[in-house]
């Protein structure tokens, strides 16, 4: 990096720092230094220095450091420090660990690297480094291993035993193929066994479970756990914890204070329980001290290494780490003088002034702008420079090249930094058009001459000038404003399998063709030597009924809005799901008929054609503050489009909660006000009315709009101004409630209707909505997401857009699961208050709400307590929460109302009451209030403490633990609203019809009739095909040992349609469980021989040895008379009968030996569907 390094050699000063740094345990500080050019300062005084660990005093500030060292150094990393004090917890996400590991590795790797933290880190302890080195498992091609022994090993390190490897610190074994996915490399490793030696190791990729890289030759797996316990540690640790907890309830009981004696001894007694009983390491952190007497902190593990410490503004650290250490030590001392802990756990953290002596024998250099006296360490070498920010140009290009100008006059070196290489070329061309000579190199080394422009690919916060060395760097931010990375879009692939990946043993499946029943499982059936899997499905009254696991196509499974409800099961053999069908079809059908003819009768109409975007329209859209997502902004573009067009635009806005909908409806606002039209937006409740209106008058403040509100939030004299407004057309933006429909408001030019949340207006209100709507364009927006499948049978009905991308600023949630205690809650609220935000807490009974209200207040007698619950009187809840939103309140107890859409973004801290009573969507709903600003949120799950059975207590913590960020819990979450919205979309009545056949089926169903009325839909779809050939066609158990994965193998297996993906389907049964059984060959086999017959029309084959009974669909498009052809090439095997059902009967003769017979009777089957063609039209076979 010569090219921004060089001229930092030419400071008076950069000898004298250097020389001073370079000396063992050199101390020096350097004041004048500013945001980027701190990093500038670091890079370029490096001596070749091995590890460069830069402390800052705030999470926020760090990640800015991180992103500005990627320009110098591209092994820059984030070392983020534990959070300690809700370290009880049963469940974390293991996001931090995560990243604290990867650092630790690397520098046990001994590479170089810039490491980027807090001081807070530095002060936690942390497990001695010969331990961690201890625990690192090298695997190489020659090593031999037991699979046992591994296992119990990486249990110890703290991985998680899987049936497949979903998540980063898990693993599976199975039948000599095991699968590691250390926490610190992004796709898990293969290693395949032969007997107990390896064999070879590849990595694997995640979603598809298929190898990508062959042939590593070695790989170390790193423990998945900051702290590593061993059987022995274990014990020994143990016995310290007893032997403290009795000494310490002793003296308790001496202070007679029995409560908190029971409290202590209960709780190591639990602890105890969890970790013999569940083998549950996960809260044991703050007990380090027990199971290590000598540990370390981070600042140890640079000991050996060439290492120099940078500190961001000393002062602002030390202020910092003495906050954190006081909010420890105060929060610890309450706990154990209240029995919560044990003494022992208290000192988990050194002090600060331990930390800085730790520091003292590093090589530091102190950056601040200001000279500062007073810190922890001394300073011996002093130095001062001169450097400076650039200011802002705020995306004025002229301010720039005059600038530019001015500093090639007085001879500077100027660098112009661009993210992107294009931009960076694209800014030399425009500049050299204003006349300057500047140019792009992509040579980092070249270096700059006086009176030189140069743009280069890199970036940097902040640029910053040295006036006395003549030299600038200017970044891309500083001129056109903060931009941010775009990221990739994702690709949705893959749906079909994972609806079954989910089904277990009692739950509810659909047939088509029998109804609703319950999955029992799989089952082995041995007729005549035949070995096949059945799939077992009991009805009402006992029936059971079996399908071949190769058609497992027809099976789906149920699903419906209220999982609560038992659906009632069919009986075999008689008529009635025939009739639910037939009820659902017509319904079906006539909901298909709507929509086909609305959608008729939209193209025909035509509505106002918007002109094209105005200079304004960009100005205001680029003062909106945050970074559009790759979504928002297509669906801004669709919606723009859809109203520079002469059809009446009709279109859906789907996102969750917080994901920018609100952003799309004004900018189309702002569109249409320009074409002198005016728009009214509809909201449900009051509340959002206000916020709307507030967003509204943010954004539109400097530019000549008039938005108005109408809701009971206006006195009467103000609504008769507005209505007034409205009919002159004075008003250009209403906002308001249903008050906006009622009849005395009249429009003199309505151009664009806004609807929010259009799900929660009644029925009078939707008929009057549908008179307005008629000639205006309408933009709706919705947080319930519309589902995929239904998504695709409404194409081009409605037009819709779906913002799935979160917002590039919001941090992940940090989720909490842990038994309630008064101590935690308090915590919790305060620390939320201390950084000036609000709390939620949710507790879902009206009946004693206030109750719970007093008892937080009392906790927290600083903070303003209130309650809020749906009984409430409107306008009292109305109240309540307008005071919330203005920040009055500081904790707001409140039942479950919270999830219907209210945003504010200063609250960022929920504790959730019993939330193990509550429903997985409910809990991500309510989950998605928080988090919505770039502050860290948490949110706490609190359950009761009791001895329940510990089985039922074990699967209610795993249904809540899959649903923070570790598991598939947002599946079934999405699932459940996913089932809600299309409820909402399609309408009450068709909830009914949903319910009764099952969720999939009806999606199913809609899509069929939406075909069949467009014109595209064949014969063929109407039926199935069905083989049952005396063939061992099944996955043996021992090759697949987990139900789950082989009624998903299975599912696959009868979706495959030709030789190119049962290739790739062999190849993957491989790569994953080993070669591939004779049985599970048949079965692939099997499922082609499936699809050939279908597109021949087919609807049955029967095999027998020795005769192959094939049966046709009537009404397939047979040339009857090219059937003599067929025959006469078959002379005297093949029968044809016409009789019934038309069919073909091939005979032939037996081999004698059964492995032979197999393969003999599915090669004559495909010889005979190849000779079928001959029966079609080119297009009369359907491929």
């Amino acid at each position: 990096m010569n090219t921004l390094l060089a001229p930092l050699r030419e400071l008076g000063e950069y000898e004298g720092i250097t020389e001073a740094l370079d000396k063992k345990g050199g101390k020096v500080s350097v004041s004048g230094c500013v945001d980027s050019q701190k990093l500038h300062m670091v890079f370029g005084t490096d001596r070749d220095y091995d590890v460069k660990l830069i402390v800052t005093y705030s999470d926020i500030k760090a990640k800015e450091l991180l992103e500005d060292c990627r320009l110098y150094c591209r092994e820059s990393y984030f070392y983020p420090a534990k959070d300690l004090i809700f370290y009880q917890a049963d469940v974390h996400g293991n996001q931090l660990v995560k990243e604290r590991i990867a650092v630790q590795r690397r520098l046990l790797e001994g590479n170089p690297v810039t490491i980027v933290t807090t001081f807070a880190a530095l002060m936690a302890h942390q497990i001695p480094l010969s331990v961690l080195e201890d625990n690192i498992v090298c695997i190489g091609r020659d090593s031999v291993i037991e699979e046992r022994a591994l296992a119990r090993r990486l249990v110890a390190m703290g991985y998680e035993k899987n049936y497949q490897v979903e998540a980063p610190g898990q693993f599976s074994i199975r039948g000599g193929i095991v699968d590691v996915f250390d926490l610190t490399s992004g796709n898990p490793v293969r290693i395949e066994l032969w007997g107990d030696e390896v064999e070879s190791i590849r990595t694997v990729d995640v979603l598809s479970q298929r190898s990508i890289e062959e042939n590593m030759t070695q790989v170390s797996i790193y423990p998945a756990a900051e702290l590593i316990l061993s059987q022995s540690v274990l014990d020994r640790g143990f016995h310290r914890i007893e032997k403290d907890c009795k000494a310490q309830a002793k003296l308790f009981r001496d202070q007679t204070k029995p409560e908190e004696a029971h409290r202590l001894e209960t709780a190591v007694a639990d602890l105890r329980e969890q970790v013999t009983q569940f083998q549950n390491l996960v809260n044991l952190d703050s007990f380090i001290h027990y199971f290590y007497e000598d540990t370390m902190s981070f600042t140890d593990l640079l000991r050996n290494r060439r290492c120099c410490v940078y500190l961001d503004e000393p002062l602002r650290i030390e202020e910092h780490a003495r906050a954190v250490e006081l909010e420890f030590r105060e929060s610890m001392t309450n706990r154990a003088e209240k029995g919560y802990i044990l003494p022992g756990q208290m000192d988990v953290l050194y002090s600060v002034q331990e930390t800085m002596a730790k520091l003292e024998d590093e090589r530091l250099l102190a950056l601040s702008t200001m000279e500062f006296k007073g810190f922890g360490i001394r300073f011996a070498d002093r130095f001062s420079v001169n450097a400076r920010n650039i200011s802002s140009y705020n995306n004025s290009f002229a301010e720039l090249v005059k600038d530019l100008n001015h500093y090639k006059k007085q001879g500077y070196r100027v660098l112009v930094l661009s993210a992107s290489a294009t931009r960076a070329k694209r800014l030399a061309t425009d500049l050299m058009d204003e006349g300057l000579t500047a140019f792009y190199s992509e040579d980092p080394d070249r270096v700059l001459q006086p009176g030189e422009i140069m743009t280069y690919h890199g970036a940097v916060l902040k640029g910053f000038e040295y006036p006395l060395l003549k030299f600038v760097v200017i970044s891309e931010t500083d001129i056109f404003g903060k931009q941010q990375r775009k990221k990739r879009k994702k690709t949705y692939e893959g749906q079909k399998i994972q609806n079954f990946s989910d089904l277990k043993v009692g739950d509810y499946v659909v047939h088509e063709n029998h109804g609703l029943g319950v999955y029992k499982g799989i089952e082995k059936v041995e007729v005549d030597k035949v070995v096949k899997d059945y799939i077992k499905i009991e009805y009402r009254d006992g029936g059971n009924l079996y399908v071949l696991a190769t058609g497992l196509d027809v099976i789906q499974k149920y699903a419906s809005a209220d999982a609560a409800k038992k659906p009632k099961l069919n009986k075999l053999g008689t008529q009635e799901w025939v009739k639910t069908k037939s009820k659902v079809k017509t319904a079906v059908n006539e909901i298909a008929k709507d929509l086909v003819e609305l959608y008729a009768v939209r193209q025909q109409k035509q509505g106002f054609v918007f002109s094209k975007d105005t200079v304004w329209q960009q100005e205001f859209e680029e003062m909106f503050p945050f970074e559009e997502t790759g979504d928002q902004l297509l669906a801004i573009e669709a919606t723009k489009s859809d109203m520079e067009s002469p059809r009446i635009m009709d279109r859906l806005i789907c996102g969750d909660v917080g994901y920018g909908k609100t952003e799309i409806a004004i900018r189309a606002a702002f569109k249409a006000v320009q074409d002198g039209k005016q728009v009214a937006f509809l909201v449900p409740t009051t509340i959002l009315a206000q916020q709307h209106y507030n967003t509204f008058l943010q954004r539109m403040k400097d530019f000549p709009v008039r938005v108005e509100m109408m809701s009971r939030f206006r006195t009467a004299g103000e609504i008769k101004k507005t209505i007034e407004g409205l009919k002159k057309g004075l008003v250009d933006i209403v906002i308001g409630t249903h008050r906006l429909l009622s009849a005395d408001v009249v429009y003199k030019d309505l151009g664009l209707l806004v609807i929010d949340e259009e799900q929660r207006f009644g029925v009078r209100h939707k008929e009057k909505i549908k008179q307005i709507k008629d000639d205006v364009d309408v933009l709706t927006l919705t947080a319930t997401p519309i589902p995929r499948t239904l998504h695709m049978s409404l194409v081009g009905i409605r037009d819709m857009s779906v913002l799935e991308e979160a917002p590039g600023e919001r941090q992940p949630i940090q989720t909490y699961v842990m038994e309630y205690n008064e101590e935690m809650v308090r915590e919790a609220i305060v620390r939320e208050l201390s950084r000036q935000g609000q709390v939620y807490y949710v507790y879902n009974r009206v009946s004693n709400i206030e109750d719970v209200t007093s008892q937080v207040a009392h906790l927290v007698p600083e903070a303003n307590v209130a309650y809020a619950h749906g009984q409430m009187k409107e306008h009292e809840l109305e109240k309540i929460m307008f005071q919330f939103i203005n920040g009055e309140i500081d904790v707001l107890v409140a039942t479950t109302i919270i999830e219907t859409g209210l945003d504010i973004s200063n609250v960022n801290t929920m504790i959730i009451h019993d939330s193990d009573a509550m429903g997985l969507s409910q809990l991500y709903q309510l989950r998605g209030r928080v988090g919505r600003s770039n502050r860290t949120s948490y949110a706490f799950l609190m359950y009761k403490k009791d001895k329940m059975l510990k089985e039922i207590a074990e699967k209610r913590l795993q249904a809540i633990r899959e649903f923070t960020d570790l598991g598939s819990g947002f599946k079934i979450a999405m699932k459940d609203l996913e089932i809600r919205g299309a409820g909402n979309l399609l309408g009450e009545r068709q909830h009914g019809h949903m319910e009764a056949v099952g969720y999939d089926l009806y999606c199913k169903m809609l899509n069929e009739a939406v075909k069949t009325l467009k014109g595209m839909k064949k014969v063929e779809d109407d039926f199935g095909t069905y083989v049952d050939m005396d063939v061992d066609a099944f996955i043996p158990p021992e090759y697949i040992v987990n139900e789950v994965q082989k009624l998903e193998i299975y599912k696959r297996i009868a979706s495959l349609e030709n030789e190119a993906e049962c290739d790739d389907m062999r190849k993957e049964l491989k790569d994953r469980f080993g070669t591939v059984p004779k049985s599970v060959e048949n079965l692939i086999q099997i499922s082609v021989i499936r699809v050939m017959a279908h597109r021949r029309y087919v609807t049955e084959i029967k095999g027998k040895t020795g005769q192959i009974t094939f049966f046709m669909e009537p009404y397939a498009p047979v040339h009857v008379e090219r059937l003599p052809e067929l025959m006469a090439k078959y002379r005297g095997v093949l029968e044809f009968s016409a009789k019934g059902t038309p069919n073909f009967v091939l005979k032939y003769k037996k081999y004698g030996l059964i492995e032979k017979e197999a393969e003999q009777m599915m090669a004559y089957t495909s010889q005979v569907l190849a000779d079928f063609e001959a029966l079609y039209d080119a297009s009369g076979t359907s491929q």
